[in-house]
């Protein structure tokens, strides 16, 4: 009676041996399938939140490029120079923003440097405007400043060796199921990302008494540069939507895992399930069977000579 309450109770029978007839390899077999699905589990989880991670900060990147694209065009005002605050210091302010931003990890993980995820993979605004600022000093013009900038940040012995510390390498890929493997190389060394930072620099550099432009010089060098970013939206929007494929990706595995974990619960619940109206049954007859000895116990305690006298 205690054996089928238990059963009644939880559901699955309490006597696992006799069900299999000795043979547990098919329960085994479920059994571990849950413990690596369950291990799946907690890799999309992770590769939900790093990936998740990513697009946001790339989203916020875009918008630190797209204000300030805006700024700088609207701040590079012609003939008159510059008519709009101090456009110089706020890109310094949000190329500062950006590389804090880039330089980001999760759990401890960089996010934007291939598989060094230790380290930051860019320096900060000062040493990055310092090395720039070598390199395009001697420049007369607007347009010689930015094509020096520009052939610095594309020459793979300039910004990727000098600014950029982060690896060359993608990180790993995420193991999501037996079948499937999700890589991201997005890197702090992408050429959506240089071209930002590129533009960022140039503008912040633009009132630099090193490069000895006059008013209007500099205001043609904000505008070039606020154009430049505006440009650059669509370089971003591909690169988060590189991104967002992955999100997906991850997203359709992670759903499959768990209808494949539902139903291997179904298949091992069906294999030690008790029936319920069986069990409740055979509950009931040992029940009778229980009182009609009790019955017969109490009659025997009963009986006495002097009744039968």
């Amino acid at each position: 009676m205690s054996r089928l309450t238990d059963e009644l109770s939880s559901g699955q029978v309490a006597d696992i041996r006799e069900v299999l007839s000795g043979n547990h390899n098919y329960l085994t077999g479920l059994e571990r399938s849950l413990e690596v699905l369950d291990g799946y589990s907690v890799a999309n989880a992770e590769a939900t939140y790093f990936t998740g991670a990513m697009q946001i900060t790339l989203e916020r990147v875009q918008n630190f490029g797209s204000e300030l694209g805006l700024d700088l065009i609207l701040a590079g005002g012609g003939p008159i120079g510059v008519i709009s605050g101090n456009p110089s210091d706020n890109a310094q302010i949000q190329l500062q923003g950006v590389i804090n931003s880039l330089n980001d990890d999760v759990a401890g993980r960089s996010m934007f440097a291939g598989t060094t995820t230790d380290q930051t993979p860019l320096p900060s605004a000062d040493d990055l405007l310092a090395q720039v600022l070598a390199v395009v000093t001697g420049q007369t013009t607007p347009e010689d400043i930015v094509a020096a900038a520009e052939n610095w940040f594309n020459d793979p012995a300039g910004f990727d060796t000098v600014a950029y510390t982060g690896s060359d390498t993608a990180l790993a890929p995420f193991v999501l199921s037996d079948t499937e493997r999700v890589t991201l190389d997005v890197r702090a060394n992408d050429p959506a990302v240089k071209d930002l930072l590129l533009h960022m620099t140039v503008a912040a550099l633009a009132e630099d008494p090193v490069l000895g432009l006059d008013v209007n010089q500099q205001s043609e060098l904000l505008r070039i540069n606020g154009l430049g970013l505006q440009s650059n939206q669509d370089q971003l929007t591909s690169l988060r939507a590189k991104i967002g494929f992955t999100e997906e990706r991850i997203s359709l595995i992670a759903a499959r895992n768990q209808a494949e974990e539902t139903s291997t619960e179904f298949a091992r619940n069906a294999l030690l399930a008790a029936d319920p109206f069986e069990t409740a049954t055979e509950l009931e007859n040992v029940q009778f069977q229980l009182q009609g000895l009790y019955s017969v116990t109490v009659r025997s305690s009963q009986l006495s000579l002097v009744n039968f006298l």
